[in-house]
């Protein structure tokens, strides 16, 4: 069962709608001269075969990296220390990683400069207790006056383990250190060697390094991916060694009741009678067997799942499939000492009486 448990869950975490599209996303740092001429080198990188968006981020998408209790608005408690996750970035980004606005506007070219504007999620919405939010005006660090022109989505960019923290986005290019680029499915080498051949003519002697933002999601789970590995290895030498112990037994209670066997046989007992009177102790015994041990592995199935804000639930299925595939493995390693011992001759069994 708890195998069961941990494969669905580590594929639920793996597969789970994000709020956000990571497949096909890299991002790299704008380093050397990119800096200095950073909207160049994305107007030329958005021309380049295999690449679909690209746009900048003071931020990797993944973990809590970048956050701040600096933002004031109307109506707030005073009391109140609410860590926003800091988000700054370029034009398009939030088209390039394929967020979903909840009501409003992305940050555009079309309306000016947007400098002056923020775009918040929706659990920063509801922290914030604000009804309407659109038009109305936050101030960050006692520095910043800043208009709400838009509401996100709400999208993981921690784990699975945690809730959505609220956090909010503004326009702050220059310090939008991160490239992140959207690669057309199946043109991944052309367009990362493209990426590398134009990175290197910016900053020649520089390496190339990047990273995909599905590959650094993945890692928030090489724990979870390690014990579902793990625990299907040890199912199976549980159940290898259970085996060993039941066709021994079996192996046993089959010389210690030979002459019973051939008596019965004697009497007119078919093999299947003399199977199922083999097999009806040992599966009694399995049986008591399943009723100590699931509800043993729910307990720590949901101590485990426990650690996640976001999971799956424990289906009566888990329970009914692990203790069909135990009872059938059991039947089958002592039905073949049952079947061994059914066959022999009565004369054999009973000629030392």
């Amino acid at each position: 069962m708890s195998v069961f448990v941990v494969y669905k869950q580590v594929q639920f975490v793996q597969t789970k709608n994000l709020g956000y599209n990571k497949d096909n996303l890299l991002y790299f740092e704008s380093d050397g001269s990119i800096p200095d001429r950073q909207d160049a080198f994305i107007d030329e990188v958005g021309r380049l075969p295999g690449i679909t968006q690209v746009s900048s981020i003071g931020h990797n998408l993944i973990g809590r990296n970048n956050n701040t209790s600096g933002l004031e608005w109307e109506g707030k408690d005073p009391n109140a220390n609410v860590l926003f996750e800091n988000f700054r970035i370029n034009y398009d980004l939030l088209e390039t990683i394929g967020v979903e606005m909840a009501t409003g506007r992305t940050f555009s070219r079309e309306f000016g400069a947007d400098s002056n504007k923020i775009i918040l999620n929706e659990a920063a919405i509801e922290i914030m207790g604000l009804e309407d939010p659109l038009g109305k005006s936050v101030r960050l660090w006692d520095e910043y006056d800043l208009e709400i022109v838009g509401v996100v989505k709400d999208f993981h960019f921690q784990s699975l383990h945690s809730n959505v923290n609220p956090l909010f986005f503004w326009l702050e290019p220059e310090n939008a250190w991160n490239i992140m680029v959207r690669i057309e499915a199946g043109k991944e080498s052309l367009a990362i060697a493209n990426l590398k051949e134009l990175y290197e003519n910016y900053n020649p002697g520089f390496s190339f390094d990047y990273d995909f933002v599905d590959d650094q999601y993945a890692k928030q789970y090489a724990a979870e991916t390690r014990v579902a590995t793990l625990s299907r290895y040890f199912a199976g030498f549980a159940i290898l060694i259970s085996c060993l112990g039941l066709f021994g037994l079996a192996a046993f209670t089959a010389v210690r009741r030979r002459k019973e066997i051939g008596i019965r046989k004697v009497l007119g007992a078919s093999v299947a009678n003399i199977v199922g009177l083999l097999t009806k102790d040992f599966t009694r015994l399995v049986f008591i067997s399943i009723l100590i041990g699931l509800p043993l592995a729910f307990l720590a199935m949901q101590n485990w799942l426990d650690r996640f804000a976001y999971r799956i639930e424990l289906s009566p299925w888990f329970f009914v499939l692990a203790g069909i595939i135990v009872l059938t493995i059991s039947w089958m390693t002592v039905s073949t000492q049952a079947l061994r011992a059914s066959s022999v001759n009565p004369r054999e069994c009973l000629k030392s009486e």
